[in-house]
């Protein structure tokens, strides 16, 4: 008989796909030829990550590893009319349980697990009528996978809005949460996407258990609540096991980009990298209070400014190569040229983090780059945009103690003033005690990555307490 296969349900997004096809590949790796991996491709909704992840394929494809392959799915019909990104998504996943139920049956093959996105809860629904072993694979922290399972229980205990309630949220395993740091999804209740994250929430108690890239160092006091059925009112949630940190590292170029080669000549861990993600995207008023904070600070620099997306249609957001005199104060660029480099394009954000010269880190808080910021042991100026990166932002700061806070005005679209990014970008790299404190958190907590990763680490651990667990799962699905 064929030898068992993990399948893999993915969503399109970058932060989401590479992160589930490492955990696949180090899975076949710990089996020891034991298992294999299916990836079931839906179809991507924009022509940029449909683009992407062709290529993505074709790189895994090439890269020689066995007993790794990918199934694409039929496409299905875009859903219109929606309240938010999370509830669009989770549309389009919905529409896909058939097509995902019929690629399992079909598979000739016993199927040791389905793993699926944070957003695929239908297909835990199909994995239980098939009689499969099901794991949501957490592309984020144990703090948001923490919150979405407390979820209805929160809001049980704040009948009205929270943004308007006075004082702090008991969530279990962490310091008083302010409101203000909650998910926007979680800020308006009249919302259908409110309702999304509740559900949400519900449907992942009917999981097998939660892979999470994160490290149990890092997230400690929440993996125990979690455990211990506190965050879901004394009834058992299924098994976290923190695996990460995952991150996708691969050996230096030949010839290195060209940010890289403008680091080499900078003095160690005396440069800011300002860089909002693959999907960053600035208004002309942040971009204006950026370029003013960084020229008066006097710091060196390496700002990634991306320009405009051509198309604003949800999850068609993907921004273009920034003009940088359009988009610049007059004047900027040579005031600042010498001890400052704006990068317009894409840029190899984990070879920036590697390198001596970088000091800390202006980030959007996607859970990618904390984990990569940690990694790496860059102290960072948290400036969280959207989605779960506001609690991200809470963890960096109030638990791990790697970040400086900044002081941002969430009704005014997170802006924050020049004054204040000045203040902090001083604070990190000027010698001030809250960015020594932070540099060396951020030391610690390097450190404690690397070491859950090796032999016998934490993460190592628990990585082949789940390989086994799956290897024993394996059933051969009924065919109907």
């Amino acid at each position: 008989m064929a030898k068992p296969t993990v399948v893999l349900l993915p969503v399109w997004g970058a932060g989401h796909f590479m992160p589930m096809i490492e955990a696949g590949k180090r899975m076949l790796h710990c089996s020891g030829g034991a298992l294999s991996v299916t990836v079931l491709l839906m179809p991507a909704p924009t022509p940029e990550a449909v683009v992407d992840i062709a290529a993505q394929v074709k790189s895994e494809e090439a890269s020689g590893v066995d007993d790794i392959s990918f199934r694409h799915l039929p496409a299905v019909d875009m859903p219109t009319g929606h309240t938010g990104i999370e509830e669009w998504i989770s549309r389009i996943l919905r529409s896909h349980g058939p097509n995902v139920r019929a690629a399992i049956a079909g598979l000739d093959c016993p199927v040791a697990a389905l793993v699926t996105d944070i957003f695929c809860t239908p297909a835990l629904d199909v994995a239980a009528e098939l009689g499969v072993p099901s794991y949501v694979y957490f592309t984020s922290g144990a703090v948001m996978l923490e919150l979405l399972l407390h979820s209805p229980a929160l809001d049980e205990e704040v009948p009205g809005e929270f943004g308007e309630m006075d004082g702090a949220l008991n969530i279990p395993g962490l310091p008083p949460v302010p409101p203000s740091v909650l998910p926007a999804t979680m800020l308006d209740k009249k919302k259908m996407t409110y309702k999304w994250f509740l559900e949400t929430g519900r449907c992942y108690m009917k999981a097998t258990g939660f892979i999470v890239n994160t490290a149990a160092e890092l997230e400690q006091s929440v993996i125990d609540a979690i455990a211990d059925g506190r965050c879901t009112r004394g009834v058992p949630a299924p098994t976290v096991y923190a695996i990460g940190p995952v991150i996708a590292l691969t050996p230096p170029l030949e010839q290195p980009h060209e940010c890289v080669r403008w680091l080499d000549a900078q003095p160690p861990a005396s440069v800011l990298l300002v860089c909002f993600g693959s999907k960053g995207l600035l208004p002309p008023p942040k971009v204006r209070e950026i370029a003013a904070a960084l020229e008066r600070s006097e710091h060196r620099f390496l700002w990634v400014l991306r320009g405009p997306p051509k198309d604003s249609r949800p999850g068609q957001r993907v921004p273009t190569d920034a003009m940088l005199d359009e988009m610049l104060p007059e004047g900027f660029l040579e005031k600042t040229k010498g001890r400052g480099l704006v990068w317009p394009t894409r840029a190899p954000q984990k070879e920036i983090l590697a390198h001596a010269a970088v000091g800390g880190f202006v980030t959007h808080c996607g859970w990618n780059s904390i984990l990569e910021s940690l990694w790496f042991g860059v102290p960072t100026l948290p400036w969280p945009l959207d989605n779960e990166q506001h609690m991200n932002a809470f963890l960096l700061v109030s638990v791990l103690g790697v970040g400086v806070p900044l002081e941002l005005d969430r009704k005014r679209d997170n802006f924050v003033e020049a004054a204040e990014l000045e203040r902090a970008v001083s604070s990190l790299l000027g010698g001030g005690e809250e960015g020594r404190k932070a540099r060396e958190k951020a030391a610690e907590m390097k450190a404690a990555c690397r070491k859950a990763v090796e032999k016998g680490g934490s993460s190592d651990v628990a990585f082949q307490r789940l390989t086994e667990e799956v290897r024993r799962g394996a059933v051969v699905v009924a065919k109907k």
